[in-house]
């Protein structure tokens, strides 16, 4: 049972205790509300003070009732009250040592600021993919008891907070904040604390597209836009909306549309898609290559060359992309 849930338990019995007895000696003795509230309380709490008046043999045996009846109830709600208090203190330093052991273990991490409709199902696809993360909010929030996410309630824009959510060591950040604003200053502060990080940014109006650029977003993504987009193209061209959501959600199994980058040690490295046996051996297409210096390779050819720090964008099964990536790394 929660701390919360026993609690209000403990307070609900008292207070039915304490009612009780009132109405029960103002029924059997007659006495006022204010004076059988008076000998319920000195009562319930053993003071030991005389009575008010002398009881009738009806009012002693109710006061029995009350003395045994009464006392449980009120070492129950005491004994909870001491465990709310104290396992509340105990719960909120093991959380908080908790949380700083995670935050020291991580790296090449990515920081979410916001935790709003956006940011959940940035959360959801980074938490399938395996990737991990630490979410920066200003609301607590109510997570599943198995939920390891790790979560800094606070305000994003404060150097301190981006700092505990280790932006040096951080392998990029994503501000999904309400407002542009907001998003714009955390932008400033995170490429400040590092000038090499991975910055996304969420943008509202058009016109803060390239502020959020100038002021050191690497990317940014407008809502409005990409929907509005999105929706003509779900009427314009179906069959591609459907293809692309099907090979892009994590939930699905069967196709996916990744990016895996070559490294230097590689075993494909210089050679081509034909020799690497990409296609053939692996059945896995590969749609574009990104070279280095950024530029775009669509529909690569077989003879083609993969080449040490190329990104390819492949499409296959999930088991052969994995495949492709251990050849690649």
């Amino acid at each position: 049972m929660g701390l919360r849930k026993r609690a209000l338990i403990s307070s609900t019995l008292v207070i039915v205790v304490v009612l009780t007895g009132t109405a029960g000696f103002s029924l059997i003795e007659g006495w006022s509300p204010f004076e059988s509230l008076y000998m319920t309380v000195i009562t319930l709490t053993t003071i030991g003070y005389q009575e008010l008046k002398p009881l009738s043999d009806a009012g002693r045996a109710f006061n029995i009732f009350l003395v045994f009846f009464g006392l449980g109830v009120v070492a129950y709600a005491v004994n909870n009250g001491i465990r709310v208090v104290f396992e509340g203190e105990i719960q909120k330093a093991f959380g908080r040592r908790k949380l700083e052991k995670k935050l020291r273990s991580l790296k090449k991490h990515f920081i979410i600021c916001g935790y709003g409709r956006m940011g959940r199902i940035i959360c959801k696809e980074l938490k399938a993919k395996g990737v991990p993360f630490v979410v920066i909010e200003k609301e607590r929030q109510e997570l599943d008891a198995d939920d390891e996410s790790v979560f800094i309630y606070g305000d994003a824009t404060r150097d301190d907070l981006l700092k505990e959510a280790g932006i040096e060591k951080a392998r990029g950040l994503i501000s999904v904040l309400s407002t542009d604003a907001q998003n714009l200053y955390v932008v400033l502060s995170a490429r400040g604390l590092n000038p090499d990080l991975l910055i996304v940014a969420r943008a509202g109006e058009e016109n803060s597209e390239q502020k959020l650029l100038r002021a050191g977003a690497d990317r940014v993504v407008s809502p409005y836009y990409i929907g509005g987009l999105r929706i003509a193209h779900t009427v314009l061209k179906p069959a591609v909306v459907d293809f692309i959501e099907f090979a892009t959600k994590s939930e699905n199994i069967e196709l996916q549309l990744e990016e895996i980058e070559v490294s230097g040690k590689s075993s494909i490295a210089d050679k081509t898609i034909h020799e690497a046996g990409v296609g053939r051996e692996l059945g896995v297409i590969i749609v574009a290559i990104k070279r280095k210096s950024g530029e775009m390779k669509f529909n690569p050819v077989h003879n083609t060359r993969i080449k040490a720090g190329d990104t390819l964008i492949a499409i296959g099964e999930t088991e052969k992309l994995a495949a492709l990536e251990r050849l690649a790394g």
